[in-house]
């Protein structure tokens, strides 16, 4: 039994010790450690609901948990709050055994679940742009935590590489091919749209063979589906590239387009027909959606098919839920896209429940999020306006950490550099964003998320290297030595490092990796202070070998903190 889930335990205990036995027990951390570790806060309505004063009540049930040995004092304040301090022995026998266990205490999960994780879904029609940054790596934080607490993770990039567009592309992908430029207009797939397009928009003639071509897609015809086959494997390894730069652990293997649902549309469209709940509308299948209703009061049209019979992303998104329930087998369904996609998700959802496609027993959630934004406040862009590639921000952002490890340490060669540019660059990018709560749009700035000191990756990656830095200077040490706290400092830094599990649960709970971001943080400053406070390598042999396992349980929960949120660390910085 962990620290949190024993200490809950025996506050039920003293509760039922004195006839509330059915009472919500409100128990948190407390905010200021000079009153003690643990607040008890359902005391008063305890009192309330049994015609009691909360005072006396709060008394009895602190004489209850003074005589437990887990606490070294527990103490009323107020009109009935109850302070808990913990036994520092028992504090430290409990951090003793994170330390002994490779997941720092972490319990697997005994009711793993299916996860179905939604995320990244470039349209393979252009390059990533910075669009897709807070998907991929939101996603990808997501799908380690899920792993590390023991479920099974199945990621799904849903990729866009169908639809009319395509007839186009393919259109001029033949016309490279006939004069042999197709992979040297492919190299920069960003050009290569903008030349389809300036062709489909000034030239009526390729513009009706691109029509065309979208019919034999549609009908699978061999040779237009080589074509478009080359188009997608080419975009696909442009995404790859990205994904390699920012170590998401997405592969080709995850990726589901949304050709892969492109033969089973109809039956989606003609099963919601049959059931009563989508119906002919003016040639159109339409599911009309009582529960979200206009100010007319009238019930939004969900449209599945178009009036010529073609197919919308409605119609492949519900595709979509049955394939993941049915032969996935998820039992909870994550998609991590932009919040502006809230209400399409919401009347997505209710269909599927309606159609029986997603089951009571399966949870599924949008997990929202908001837009990276420029110092003027607009969504990020270049100055002159255009979307920013995903791989252009990424490489400024090495650069950027090069220019700044260099001035720091004129004593690195080039390839140390480029390796700590590297790590310290794309840290950067993804903890600015992670480190924010998802649903908030966020500024993206250069000097603020490179900086090492503040909430930033540098500033965990370089608190990283002084725990690395300590070890290296201590030589021979016991490392099963047992660790004691008798410093405020040492109590502190303990009890907030045996929190991971709660921070870890809360993330998968909620899907907020900023959980995990502003935790990671909390224990870089706490060591911080232990460590200008606690001398480690100058104390007495017990205490520094205590000391020094109190450091070597900071780091490692840096270590898998930041491989949790995708943050590589650094033996030196």
């Amino acid at each position: 039994m962990k620290l949190h889930q024993l200490i809950a335990t025996e506050v039920e205990q003293a509760f039922a010790a004195n006839g509330l036995e059915n009472s919500p027990i409100i128990l948190q951390t407390a905010k200021n450690h000079q009153f003690g570790d643990y607040q008890i806060n359902g005391v008063m309505g305890a009192a309330k609901k049994n015609q009691q004063n909360p005072r006396e009540l709060a008394e009895k049930i602190t004489a209850s948990l003074q005589k437990n040995s887990l606490f070294a004092s527990a103490e009323v304040a107020g009109p009935g709050f109850i302070n808990l301090r913990l036994h520092p022995e028992k504090l430290a026998q409990f951090a003793q055994m994170a330390l002994q266990d490779e997941f720092l205490g972490v319990t697997k999960t005994c009711l793993p679940e299916t996860v179905v994780i939604d995320y990244s879904s470039p349209n393979l029609a252009k390059e990533m742009h910075v669009g897709h940054l807070r998907s991929s790596i939101i996603g990808d934080c997501l799908n380690r935590v899920f792993s590390y607490l023991g479920h099974h993770v199945i990621a799904q990039n849903h990729v866009g590489d169908w639809g009319t567009q395509f007839g186009m592309l393919v259109a001029y992908l033949f016309e490279q091919n006939q004069n042999g430029r197709a992979d040297l207009e492919l190299a920069d797939l960003e050009q290569f749209y903008r030349d389809a397009k300036k062709r489909f928009d000034e030239d009526e003639q390729f513009a009706n063979t691109a029509r065309e071509y979208v019919v034999k897609l549609q009908s699978g015809d061999p040779a237009v589906l080589k074509l478009w086959q080359q188009f997608v494997t080419t975009s696909l390894q442009h995404a790859q590239l990205v994904y390699n730069l920012l170590g998401l652990k997405l592969t080709d293997a995850d990726v589901t387009g949304e050709s892969f649902y492109n033969d089973q549309l109809q039956s989606t469209v003609d099963e919601l027909i049959a059931k009563g709940i989508a119906v002919d509308s003016n040639g159109a299948k339409v599911v009309f959606l009582e529960e979200f209703k206009n100010q007319d009061n009238e019930p939004a049209a969900f449209v599945i098919q178009k009036k010529d019979g073609g197919f919308l992303y409605a119609s492949t998104d519900l595709a979509c839920i049955r394939y993941r329930v049915d032969t996935l087998h998820g039992n909870r369904l994550l998609y991590v896209v932009d919040a502006r996609q809230s209400l399409h998700f919401a009347e997505l959802f209710t269909i599927a429940r309606q159609a029986g496609w997603l089951p009571e027993n399966v949870q599924a959630e949008h997990i929202a999020f908001g837009t990276m934004m420029g110092k003027d406040g607009k969504p990020f862009k270049t100055r002159s306006g255009e979307t920013i590639k995903l791989m252009d921000l990424l490489n400024e952002s090495i650069a950027r950490a090069k220019t700044l490890v260099a001035s720091k340490n004129p004593d690195l060669n080039e390839e140390e550099i480029n390796h700590i540019g590297h790590v310290v660059g794309i840290g950067a990018v993804k903890y600015a964003d992670l480190s924010k709560n998802r649903t908030s749009d966020y500024i993206f700035d250069w000097d603020s998320m490179l900086s090492f000191e503040g909430n930033t990756a540098p500033y965990l990656q370089y608190a990283y290297t002084r725990v690395q830095s300590v070890f290296r200077k201590a030589s021979n040490w016991d490392r099963n030595a047992v660790i004691h706290l008798q410093e405020p400092f040492e109590h502190q830094l303990a009890l907030e490092l045996l929190r991971f599990e709660d921070v870890l649960n809360s993330i998968a709970d909620t899907g907020y990796p900023h959980y995990l971001a502003n935790y990671l943080y909390q224990i870089a400053s706490l060591f911080s202070r232990f460590y200008e406070a606690c001398p480690i390598l100058k104390a007495d042999e017990n205490l520094r070998s205590s000391r020094l396992q109190l450091t070597r349980l900071t780091g490692q929960t840096l270590k898998h903190g930041l491989d949790l949120l995708g943050i590589n660390t650094l033996e030196v910085m």
